[in-house]
């Protein structure tokens, strides 16, 4: 049977069923919101445009849901492809649920429920074959928006093809990394992660550890998120992990098992007191204010009293600080041999243990239960990954002389002569399944760069910055793999090589690569040492360098499409603006941000903006004005986008450009583009004069900014800044209405970027955005 998803309903308005109908309208789903009352759902909604960090990707999609009362709307179940519920967790609620949705249920709608724990199988006792049939969990993991995992739980008659198209849909279009867990209690992540904080806290018991060393051991220094433990605890709720915890408890069949989700008494504890993490004010930590500002303050456990806490220091924290990688951290982490060294293993060591002890019984592959850590923990390597950075056999060797069992299959692994769970041939991996090695398949729009490059002859040309990478069907990839991937002189160089082997042997090109973010920048270090040395004609050839680059992409007889991801920011924005199309990932955040350290767009930033307002325009005559002042704003606020669709609310979005949901499809999606625009027989634009608003709408954007000095909104070097932008924007001391060239718009760039370099003021914030981070107002 096909199936559709052109309309769905969230059964439950709290937290996360909003959550998950705020991203199937970020999927472009309209979705009925329902709840006991509807007022609740209403309020869900509202909620929804004020809550930080967001969970629409654009305030205007909060248009496609529809609030409703459960029982007045039951009846409009019929009309929808899929239903979540997402009430409260109780098996009784569920049931009587699920009983009445089937009562109007038509027959190929899908339902789920968003259980984190409770049995599928049990929730549909007594409801039919069909109903049975097109019934599943989906695990969404909050908030829903951002967080990559879904873990899908079919029960024991859900039919094979429901669950083969809702892993598709759920990645396609919802973006998500989806796993295959067993109906076990807690399924996977959740299984896997309660585990190994309890594992964590019992250690902490042990050893006399405190609350701050914990943290400094289990967070980065181990490949996990900054959040570590405690603050983990305190952001999931002391309560919530209480019951988490005590589902598996419950329902374990083993006693060593139910003693490991034995609840620490420090912990219930807490509890009691109402001291429950972040919403309560207050649990492993709490901030209060100082004399000095705000101070986070850490709990002693054995008193129950609070501390401003502090950081530990020690071998093996500084020797994991100064690795490269996750592996390389976990590595010097475990190799010190100090206190710490020994926390670190005594915590990781029975997590993995307990992975390996629960492959087969929550799920089927090493892969699911790795995937689920790294996507719903945030962890940077899954259990079996981590082993094999730290050696299978010499860890297991560690394990056994410490009276640790070892899981039989793992023991006949390494009696076989094999060394790790996972190998590379290539481009392939694969994984240990059954007792042999497996391939893993990948779904055709998962295509990797790092795969790529795996095959030395499909890296075309390279140097230090960039390098063009071979995608397959004639189409190439630029790849940005500098230090945060700045642009600097090598990556131009590298552009206009790419340019040129792309013109002669390529079908099209693609801008894109798998860094963290796509690029913060240009090299800010080297231009505030050149403005400092006064080498100004230094800095205005680099200047003309970046210039001539962008042209040169723009100017390219071969489609490019530029497909971004994450921070985008400044001279990241110029290297997208002139390609043909911009695939952005969702989670894009995209803004030309130069006035934060004193200067303005001269990549041709501006240009592009005054180019697509003249382009835009109805007519002739039509005025420039308003559209021109919205780019003023844009830029010299610095605004960035919250999503890749909110890219369009900032006009940096065009037309012919897109969003593309999951970020493992992008590349795929990017050279798809190029392929299409080169079959319908891609020439490059032409070169069209400008039309530019002039002086008269340089004053009006100069009035603006002196109203917001006045008011004190702004300083007196913001409103030199603005002054500069108002120039270049409207096109210098040209008439209103008059056509001038894109040449001489980048003229006006390049002037006012190296006068702003010599102010002291604009050195002073380039110095304090290198140092501190974060953006100077002076």
């Amino acid at each position: 049977m096909a199936f559709t998803f052109r309309k769905a309903a969230v059964i439950g308005s709290g937290v996360m069923g909003s959550g998950i109908a705020a991203h199937l309208a970020n999927a472009g789903i309209p979705t009925l919101l329902l709840d006991v009352k509807r007022e609740y759902a209403e309020q869900a909604i509202v909620r929804l445009a004020k809550t930080n960090p967001a969970p629409l990707f654009r305030p205007a999609y909060a248009s496609l849901i529809e609030p409703g009362e459960l029982d007045a709307a039951l009846p409009r179940l019929a009309g929808v492809d899929w239903i979540v519920e997402v009430v409260t967790e109780r098996l009784d609620v569920k049931r009587e649920l699920l009983a009445r949705i089937e009562t109007v249920r038509e027959g190929g709608t899908i339902v789920s429920t968003n259980t984190s724990g409770i049995s599928v199988n049990a929730m549909v006792e007594g409801r039919g074959e069909a109903f049975r049939r097109h019934f599943l969990g989906t695990h969404f993991f909050n908030p829903p928006r951002y967080m990559k995992l879904l873990e899908l739980v079919p029960a024991a008659d859900t039919d094979p093809e429901v669950v083969r198209f809702m892993r598709g849909f759920c990645e396609k279009r919802l973006g998500k990394g989806v796993v295959l867990a067993k109906d076990t209690p807690n399924f996977i992540a959740n299984r896997i992660g309660t585990y190994g904080l309890l594992a964590t806290l019992k250690e902490m018991e042990r050893g006399g550890y405190t609350v701050e060393e914990v943290d400094a051991v289990t967070g980065p220094a181990m490949g996990r998120p900054k959040s570590a433990t405690f603050r983990t605890l305190d952001l999931v709720g002391l309560d919530t992990f209480a019951h988490v915890a005590g589902n598996v408890r419950d329902r374990s069949g083993d006693a060593a098992e139910r003693e490991a989700f034995e609840t620490p008494a420090a912990l219930r504890a807490l509890v009691e007191r109402g001291w429950l993490g972040e919403k309560s004010g207050q649990g492993f930590y709490k901030k209060i204010k100082g004399p000095q500002g705000s101070v986070i303050q850490a709990l002693d456990l054995a008193t129950l009293s609070y501390a401003d806490a502090r950081k530990p220091a020690g071998g093996s924290l500084e020797a994991a600080k100064q690795a490269k990688g996750a592996r390389g951290k976990l590595k010097a982490l475990l190799g010190a041999g100090d206190r710490y060294s020994k926390l670190a293993w005594n915590v990781l060591a029975p997590v993995l243990l307990y992975a390996a002890e629960k492959v087969g019984e929550i799920a089927d592959t090493i892969a699911d239960l790795d995937d689920a850590m790294r996507w719903g923990f945030n962890w940077e390597l899954g259990p079996f990954e981590t082993w094999d950075a730290i050696g299978v056999r010499a860890s297991v060797e560690r394990m056994k002389a410490e009276g640790r069992a070892i899981p039989a299959w793992v023991e006949a692994w390494l009696a076989a002569g094999n060394e790790s769970f996972y190998r590379t041939d290539g481009a392939k991996r694969f994984f240990v399944r059954a007792g042999a090695y497996e391939e893993r398949a990948a779904a055709k729009e998962a295509m990797s760069l790092r795969a790529r490059k795996a095959d030395p002859a499909n890296v075309v040309i390279s140097n230090a910055g960039a390098s063009l990478v071979d995608l397959g069907d004639d189409v190439a990839c630029l790849e940005f793999h500098s230090p945060n991937n700045a642009i600097g002189g090598d990556i131009l160089t590298m552009i206009q090589r790419s340019v040129d082997e792309v013109r002669r042997n390529w079908r099209g090109l693609v801008v894109a690569n798998e860094g963290r973010n796509f690029c913060v920048g240009a090299n800010l270090m080297l231009l505030l040492m050149e403005a400092q040395d006064e080498e100004w004609e230094e800095v205005d050839r680099i200047i003309r360098l970046f210039q001539d680059a962008m042209m040169s992409l723009k100017r390219l007889e071969r489609p490019v499409v530029a497909a971004p991801h994450r921070m985008t920011l400044g001279g990241g924005v110029e290297a997208c603006l002139p390609a043909d199309a911009i695939l952005f990932a969702s989670e894009t955040y995209f803004g030309l941000v130069e006035t934060g350290v004193g200067l303005i767009p001269a990549g041709g930033g501006c240009k592009e903006l005054a180019a697509r307002i003249a382009a835009a325009a109805p007519s002739a005559d039509a005025d420039l004005q308003p559209a021109t002042n919205a780019a003023f704003e844009t830029v010299a606020l610095a605004k960035v986008t919250t999503s890749g669709a909110n890219a369009l609310d900032l006009g940096y979005m065009r037309a012919g450009d897109r969003v593309v949901m999951n970020d493992d499809h992008r590349m795929y999606e990017a050279k798809r583009l190029v392929l299409t625009l080169d079959e319908a027989g891609y020439a490059p634009p032409m070169p069209q004069p400008i039309r530019v608003v002039g002086r008269d709408g340089a004053a009006v954007l100069r009035m603006g900014a002196y109203g917001m000095r006045q008011g004190g909104f702004i300083s007196d070097h913001d409103l030199l800044i603005a002054g500069k932008l108002a120039h270049v924007l409207t096109g210098g001391d040209a008439p209103a209405g008059a056509l001038v060239s894109e040449q001489y718009m980048l003229d006006l760039e390049r002037e006012a970027f190296l006068s702003l370099c010599g102010e002291p003021k604009t050195q002073a914030r380039m110095q304090h955005m290198l140092t501190k981070g974060k953006p100077l107002r002076n």
